[in-house]
């Protein structure tokens, strides 16, 4: 009577156990993959106005046409980077990450080389879409720090005690982040 008694005390606990870590790991799993649709989002949004930012720079005379192109390629390879929100590994975010850090960069360069053209930076539809690449671009910030926030509550979840015990018998596995890009830990030096 007391094995059986015991068995089923064990059975209880187990399963009570499993049960709540399970769920928690499940919820915050969603959560994460909820955070990581509004990055992907964000990002599509600002792929989504780089067209018509291409189209309107067109128009102004002699602009550098190795600029355009360089935007055209970045948001064509940034586009072509899927990553499955259950596959959300180290290795596939950096790879998501660095193809959205090339579009970024060759936005920037476009922005930069567009001062250069006074009738450029009056034209209303440019102006309009500078603005909306700032915001999208704060937007992806935001995006990305949630993403992350997601990430690490999950990752705690499952190695803390005693989730940590079934997590890898559910098959939860860690998930990785968004990291700062590369020298981003040194000031820009700005000369005048």
């Amino acid at each position: 009577m007391k094995k059986l008694l015991f068995g089923f005390i064990a059975l209880f606990a187990i399963t009570s156990l499993s049960s709540c870590g399970y769920n928690s790991s499940v919820k915050l799993d969603e959560k994460v993959k909820a955070s990581w649709g509004e990055v992907e989002n964000q990002y599509q949004r600002r792929s989504d106005l780089i067209p018509n930012l291409v189209n309107t720079v067109k128009g102004a005379a002699n602009f550098e046409k190795e600029t355009l192109t360089q935007v055209i390629e970045a948001r064509a390879k940034a586009t072509s980077i899927q990553v499955d929100p259950t596959k959300l590994t180290p290795e596939t975010i950096q790879k998501f990450q660095s193809a959205q850090g090339g579009l970024s960069q060759a936005l920037g360069r476009l922005m930069v080389v567009s001062e250069r053209y006074p009738e450029l930076k009056a034209n209303a539809n440019f102006q309009e879409l500078q603005a909306q690449l700032e915001g999208t671009e704060n937007r992806i910030t935001v995006a990305r720090r949630d993403f992350n926030l997601s990430v690490q509550d999950y990752n705690t979840n499952i190695r803390t005690f005693p989730n940590n015990l079934f997590a890898g018998m559910f098959g939860f596995q860690q998930k990785g982040s968004f990291a700062a890009e590369a020298g981003a830990d040194k000031a820009p030096k700005v000369a005048f």
